[in-house]
């Protein structure tokens, strides 16, 4: 039987360390721009914070934000109801690494993924990553899916119950439109931990893959005005769904994060007809 506070502190761990992957990967795309780091922690210093990685303004990304979080504390009244195993005293644990990647070139889509362990009086797994394009690319739709579909098969998860999982989840019901080609999105996995640890160690791998070859293929294609224009129009889409229906936002603002870590997932400039 693993204890908790091993739990806690190997996945906390992978998340710095799959932070750090990241960020190297994504900079090394880059000629001059760097990350810039900042910190914050929650008023109660003894509940945790977490780190932002920010880079804007660069060749290839308008804007991308690389969160690492690991906070602590109790749930709101109004809202410990909604998390699995909170109870009446509503403790929680979290930690996660959560990543939005918004490019200059039209022609490259918009990257999204995250994965968390939260530990209430149950613990349990939960993340995911989508794409978000605004110009249609078939070849690119299949080699996301189908990178994603060999990761889950090769830790014995259910891709196709992901994947329409993320097509109900990244769904925009006021607009009734998806967000983009969707990708896979999981919650609530409680059992077996060290599989579970294994799934979202491989993912995280997985997403990097995945985001290095979209760009590899994409990185040199010539754009004119109105790709940025169907861009803007799209991030539109991007900004509704994030601040009316993303657990990940909701989540934060109700376990006392930092407002502009929870909010990185926004565009630097969108666009409404």
């Amino acid at each position: 039987m693993i204890n908790s506070d091993f739990k806690k502190k190997m996945t906390d761990s992978w998340f710095s360390y799959l932070q750090a992957q990241i960020c190297k990967e994504f900079e090394s795309f880059e000629k001059k721009k760097k990350f810039i780091r900042r910190d914050w922690s929650k008023k109660n210093k003894d509940e945790g914070g977490g780190t932002s990685f920010i880079l804007s303004g660069g060749n290839l990304f308008e804007k991308v934000g690389v969160n690492k979080s690991t906070v602590s504390g109790k749930f709101a009244k109004e809202y410990k109801n909604k998390i699995l195993g909170a109870g009446k005293n509503g403790k929680y644990w979290a930690s996660g690494v959560s990543v939005v990647a918004h490019m200059k070139n039209p022609k490259i889509p918009a990257i999204h993924f995250n994965t968390r362990f939260i530990v209430t009086k149950k613990e349990w797994f939960g993340g995911g990553m989508d794409v978000t394009p605004s110009h249609k690319d078939t070849k690119e739709k299949k080699l996301v899916h189908n990178m994603l579909r060999k990761v889950c098969v090769q830790n014995k998860k259910n891709y196709k119950k992901y994947k329409k999982w993320c097509d109900t989840y990244f769904y925009l019901p006021h607009r009734k439109e998806v967000r983009g080609i969707g990708g896979i999105f999981f919650d609530y996995e409680t059992d077996n931990w060290i599989k579970n640890f294994k799934f979202v160690r491989e993912l995280g791998l997985t997403f990097i893959n995945i985001s290095r070859e979209i760009i590899r293929r994409k990185k040199k294609l010539k754009w004119k005005k109105k790709d940025k224009e169907k861009q803007l129009i799209k991030r539109g889409r991007y900004v509704e769904f994030n601040l009316l229906y993303d657990r990940g936002t909701k989540f934060g603002l109700n376990s006392g994060g930092n407002i502009d870590s929870i909010l990185m997932s926004l565009p630097p400039e969108a666009k409404w007809k």
